[in-house]
C-alpha cells in the first residue's frame, strides 16, 4: 500500500507580545544553529527511521519584523520509501538523504495578539522519488499563517504543491496548537496536538500529540525531552519493517550562536 509520510520542517519560533503595536525586534539579528537529536520527528513522523539525525541552520530577523532563514537535517524517509514500494523488491536507485527548509515571513503584532505568515520550501537534494509508482519529487512548498495570544499559538500550513511526494495531495493542509509554558529556572513546558489532513489520501490522514521539556544550559546551548506519539495508520507509515509514528521519547541537544 502506498505509504504517505509527512516530513519534516523545522518548528517556527512565534513571538509572543502583549499591548505592543507591532512585534518588532529591538535589533536586526543573525543566529546560527547546530544540534543532534535522537530521532527526527516532524509532525510525529519519524524522518530518520527512528534513528538519530544531525541538524542545523541559519536565521535572520530584521528590526522591521521580515525574517528569512533555512535549516537542514539528514533523514532516511525517501530511500527507505524507495526500498519498500513496490512491494516486491522496491525501487533501486532512489536518491534523497538531505532536508533543506528554505522560509520567509513577516511578524507584528495588533494588540495583545502577535501574528507570523510566510512561505516555506521544502528541498530534498537530488532526490528523485518520482521514480517509485506512485509517487512525484519529495519537494514541497507550504505557506502558513499563525497567531499567538499569551502562551498559546495555532498554526495553519497549506500546501501549494503536491505534499512530499504524494501524487495529488496539492492543498494538504495541517494544523497545530501548541503552549509555551515557562517552568523557572531555564525550563519550557510545551504540549502540542496536531492535525495533518492529506487531501485526496483520507486514510492517511493522522492526529499527532507531544510534550516537550527543554532546558536552556546557558551560553547558547539547550536540552530537550520529547514524548511524542500519532494515531497513523501502520500500514500506512510503516517503512523497511519500521513504524514511524509509534509513541517514543525523543532527546535533543542544540546549540545557538
Amino acid at each position: 500500500m502506498k505509504n504517505i509520510l509527512v516530513p519534516s520542517l523545522l518548528t517556527l519560533s512565534l513571538l509572543s507580545v502583549a499591548g505592543v503595536a507591532q512585534a518588532q525586534a529591538a535589533e536586526s539579528t543573525l543566529s546560527f544553529n547546530a544540534g543532534v537529536v535522537s530521532d527526527y520527528r516532524y509532525r510525529g513522523i519519524s524522518q530518520s527511521r527512528l534513528e538519530p539525525a544531525v541538524q542545523g541552520g541559519v536565521d535572520y530577523a530584521d528590526k522591521s519584523g521580515f525574517y528569512v532563514g533555512a535549516w537542514g537535517s539528514s533523514i532516511k524517509w525517501i530511500q527507505d520509501t524507495g526500498a519498500s514500494f513496490p512491494a516486491a523488491g522496491g525501487t533501486p536507485g532512489v536518491k534523497g538523504t538531505m532536508e533543506l527548509d528554505i522560509y520567509g515571513g513577516y511578524k507584528w503584532a495588533v494588540g495583545s495578539v502577535a501574528y507570523d505568515v510566510g512561505v516555506l520550501r521544502y528541498e530534498y537534494a537530488r532526490n528523485n522519488l518520482q521514480i517509485v509508482e506512485g509517487y512525484v519529487n519529495a519537494n514541497t512548498t507550504e505557506v502558513y499563517g499563525a497567531a499567538t495570544y499569551g502562551v498559546f499559538t495555532a498554526k495553519y500550513s497549506h500546501s501549494l504543491t503536491n505534499v512530499f511526494g504524494n501524487l495529488n495531495s496539492k492543498n494538504s493542509y495541517y494544523l497545530d496548537l501548541s503552549a509555551a509554558f515557562d517552568m523557572g529556572n531555564g525550563f519550557t513546558l510545551t504540549p502540542h496536538i496536531g492535525r495533518q489532513m492529506i487531501n485526496n489520501g483520507p486514510a492517511y490522514s493522522y492526529n499527532d500529540y507531544a510534550l516537550t521539556l527543554a532546558k536552556d544550559l546557558g551560553n547558547g546551548l539547550s536540552a530537550s525531552l520529547m514524548a511524542v506519539g500519532t494515531n497513523a495508520g501502520k500500514d500506512q507509515y510503516t517503512l523497511v519493517n519500521k513504524y514511524n509514528g509509534k509513541d517514543a521519547l525523543v532527546v535533543g541537544l542544540k546549540y545557538t550562536f
